[in-house]
């Protein structure tokens, strides 16, 4: 385990909600992305959160949160589904980068949590991930695909403890949170479920 000294998740979600602040409001920095910031992080990074966010074109954490190089920790993936790659990737940064906070995003109207109400043959890869947003679409009521999405990550959230013993002892800890978080589309807010 990490023996470095990072944010809390307190301190870690308030300057994820200034930074969307920022980008709900125009009002983007832009700091931390040049050729110096780029030099600083060749001996390492520390970023200060882990966003599991879906692989969508139109939901990019880094500026929805008003990051810069080497901040955030970004595991991207259909559905933002806890598979054992992303497990694994989300392991590694808090095990060895002390990360003490856990995001996962979902978003409006996401196409992997469409396809995966719609059911059917979407060939073997696809329908493996589509299994891991399934439990969602049978736990919302009235199944509409934004409240799907929802409970989507929310079950994410809980998927990460029960199946990381790492993510696991790192819930004991009190300045450790995981969050379930939902990004609309047109505002570009982040809610924190």
């Amino acid at each position: 385990m990490s023996s470095k000294k990072n944010l809390t998740s307190a301190q870690a979600l308030k300057r994820l909600k200034a930074g969307n602040k920022k980008f709900v409001s125009d009002k983007l920095d832009g700091k931390l992305q040049d050729s110096s910031r780029r030099a600083s992080l060749t001996k390492g990074q520390n970023p200060y959160a882990i966003i599991l966010s879906c692989a969508d074109s139109r939901v990019v954490p880094e500026l929805a949160f008003d990051s810069g190089l080497g901040e955030i920790f970004v595991i991207r993936v259909a559905g933002n589904v806890a598979s054992t790659d992303a497990i694994a990737s989300i392991e590694y940064a808090v095990a060895h980068l002390g990360v003490n906070l856990i995001v996962v995003l979902g978003h409006e109207s996401c196409g992997a949590v469409t396809a995966a109400m719609g059911g059917g043959d979407n060939g073997y890869n696809l329908n493996h991930l589509l299994a891991h947003i399934t439990p969602a679409v049978s736990a919302t009521k009235g199944r509409k695909v934004n409240n799907v999405v929802k409970t989507n990550a929310k079950l994410t959230a809980k998927e990460l403890v029960s199946r990381s013993e790492i993510i696991s002892k790192a819930t004991k800890k009190r300045e450790f949170r995981i969050l379930p978080a939902y990004y609309n589309l047109k505002s570009g807010a982040v809610d924190f479920i």
